[in-house]
């Protein structure tokens, strides 16, 4: 049986690292996933929980995490109308992503700062 070429195996992690990464990718993107998935579900709570982000950037990126199926949108029609921001079931799946990627930024942070 021939073995795999060294840089085949590398792609088969690349392309679905990329693949995740173009999903999450961004200066927004995982700041609104983890305030939408702590309990804010209203455009103006997310906002407030992300210092720095402007309602357009807001409404673009929520569309596009909604469009990647992270998000869910739900409108009410009662007066006023209410529209409310909600995980799905599928972002559940970056629980242990953004847990991964917070202790690492956590013991990146005591490796640089220590003298």
């Amino acid at each position: 049986m021939a073995t795999k070429k060294p840089y085949l195996s590398c792609l088969d992690t690349v392309k679905p690292v990329r693949d995740a990464l173009d999903v999450i990718n961004g200066k927004w993107k995982l700041p609104i996933i983890i305030s939408v998935g702590v309990g804010n579900e209203r455009f103006s709570d997310i906002q407030e929980s992300i210092p720095g982000i402007t309602p357009k950037a807001l409404a673009k990126e929520l569309k596009d995490l909604e469009q990647h199926k992270l998000i869910k949108r739900t409108v009410t029609n009662d007066y006023p109308v209410k529209i409310t921001y909600k995980w799905t079931p599928y972002a559940d799946t970056l629980t242990p992503v953004i847990e991964a990627l917070k202790q690492l930024g956590i013991k990146h942070r005591e490796e640089i700062t220590k003298k």
